[in-house]
């Protein structure tokens, strides 16, 4: 889908590695930091918005951090869903909103730099319109389809199955234009197939839909996808990424599969309107870090299999969004996908 120097692979191998680097920036946002700033914000509670509906693994990740974030800065953090177009209703939201540090949003990838590929009419510039204050968690993706209904034993007989039928199958997602959506379609146009998307306005509709028989197959986070596995409901066929999942540990990647370089992945980072106060931004990426650190909340993290995003600060992580929205931009546009 793209050219060898921009491809995704290249760039999931420098992102997993940075996962582990920070440790030099984590230095800066340790308590004493955050003890030492400004307590004029907050003053009350920060609501912090959820793109995407309940179940799913940015819901998870939000509520997980939400409590340590509360304790840290001294205010409740109200979590909000507001799901809908592909996650971009509800960071829009966020984009349109008063920039006193008050609303915020755990946005992703899909919300980023798939979106301003897949919307030709956008209505906020990822970059332009957000303050970027700190990641949280990198995010693999693996490829699951139904077992009742769905006999196929691996990938290269659901390719044929998915070749000989065309139209005939479909596949869920958490909406038009998420990574879901983004990693299916993606799938499907590598190997020269078609399905019937069909959006959801969360992972959770989309696994009752799945087990429900009325939707076939979908892209999602492995940890989401381990007990379906487990009890039998499912067969995730081979994991987005350059390595194997230590969940799923007998589960091929997508290379060992026989699908070349195809990659799917995402990310999650906090948000706000752009122009928040520097003082406020800072506090807040200094929470986020030292949240991240907190021993209960990695362990969390790693057993989901979405490891913590440590020691970014404010202007490292706008970077890292502007070469994100640089690099898939054109890669959605090469697919094909669209939703305008």
């Amino acid at each position: 889908m793209t050219d060898r120097n921009h491809h995704p692979s290249r760039v999931i191998a420098t992102r997993r590695g940075m996962l582990g680097l920070g440790l030099a920036g984590a230095a800066l946002v340790r308590p004493a930091l955050l003890r030492a700033q400004d307590r004029s914000w907050p003053s009350h509670p920060i609501r912090l918005v959820v793109p995407f509906g309940p179940g799913g693994g940015t819901d998870i990740t939000v509520r997980l951090l939400a409590p340590k974030l509360s304790e840290l800065l001294g205010q409740s953090i109200v979590v909000e869903n507001r799901p809908g177009a592909g996650s971009t209703l509800g960071v829009d939201f966020v984009a349109k909103s008063p920039p006193d540090g008050y609303t915020l949003v755990l946005a992703t990838l899909s919300s980023t730099g798939v979106a301003a590929g897949l919307y030709s009419k956008l209505p906020y510039d990822p970059v332009r319109d957000l303050t970027a204050i700190a990641p949280t968690n990198f995010i693999p993706i693996c490829h699951s389809v139904i077992t009742k209904g769905v006999a196929v034993r691996d990938t290269a007989e659901w390719v044929a199955r998915l070749r000989a039928n065309p139209g005939r199958y479909s596949y869920g997602s958490s909406g038009i234009g998420s990574t879901g959506h983004l990693a299916s379609a993606s799938f499907l146009q590598r190997i020269g197939a078609s399905a019937v998307h069909v959006p959801y306005r969360g992972a959770g509709q989309v696994f009752t839909a799945m087990l429900a028989g009325e939707v076939h197959f979908n892209s999602d986070i492995p940890s989401l996808m381990l007990p379906y596995n487990r009890a039998g409901q499912v067969r995730t066929l081979f994991v987005a990424t350059e390595e194997r999942s230590s969940l799923m540990p007998d589960v091929p990647t997508a290379a060992e599969a026989g699908l070349g370089d195809y990659k799917a992945y995402s990310w999650y980072g906090i948000f706000g309107p752009a122009g928040l106060p520097a003082d406020s931004v800072t506090r807040m990426n200094a929470a986020i870090n030292e949240a991240l650190e907190d021993p209960a909340i990695r362990q969390r993290l790693d057993e989901m299999g979405t490891p913590a995003m440590r020691g970014y600060t404010p202007e490292r992580f706008a970077r890292y969004v502007k070469e994100e929205v640089d690099l898939w931009v054109p890669i959605v546009r090469a697919s094909g996908a669209t939703v305008d």
